[in-house]
């Protein structure tokens, strides 16, 4: 949290954000039957902007003028190398991308799971294999 404008408060979990509200007093001038008349209005709410959020596995293939990112470590589990390309790679540049809130710095220097390693390879196998076969099709064919 030491990047971010939120404090910490000892009775809440870590990922509670607290919200409190705001008190705004306008003062208004105007005129009512020909007098000039100043009127005060007070106005209590909460500073909540509405927003839209969704997955990085739901951004894939989009490119979105403006983002708002959120890499900390969930609370259910945790980020990868490809969480975070897609996450940081959705909008048209850096000065539209700010970050949500502080992150793990560690989270650049881990290597990918083994085991998406040895899918890709796999992957990339069945890529070639299939190249492979409609070369050998198109060939047949003519």
């Amino acid at each position: 949290m030491d990047r971010t404008r939120t404090c910490r408060l000892t009775d809440l979990d870590e990922s509670v954000v607290p919200i409190e509200p705001t008190t705004k007093t306008f003062r208004i001038k105007m005129r009512h039957n020909g007098q000039n008349v100043v009127r005060t209005v007070r106005r209590r709410q909460f500073p909540m902007t509405p927003a839209y959020a969704f997955t990085d596995y739901r951004a894939q293939g989009q490119t979105l003028p403006c983002v708002v990112v959120d890499i900390a470590t969930p609370p259910s589990g945790g980020l990868n190398l490809f969480n975070l390309y897609v996450a940081l790679s959705r909008s048209a540049g850096r000065s539209t991308i700010p970050l949500l809130r502080d992150f793990d710095d560690d989270i650049f220097q881990k290597s990918h799971c083994n085991d998406l390693l040895v899918e890709d390879d796999r992957l990339e196998e069945e890529n070639n294999k299939t190249c492979k076969w409609w070369t050998f099709l198109k060939r047949n064919s003519e």
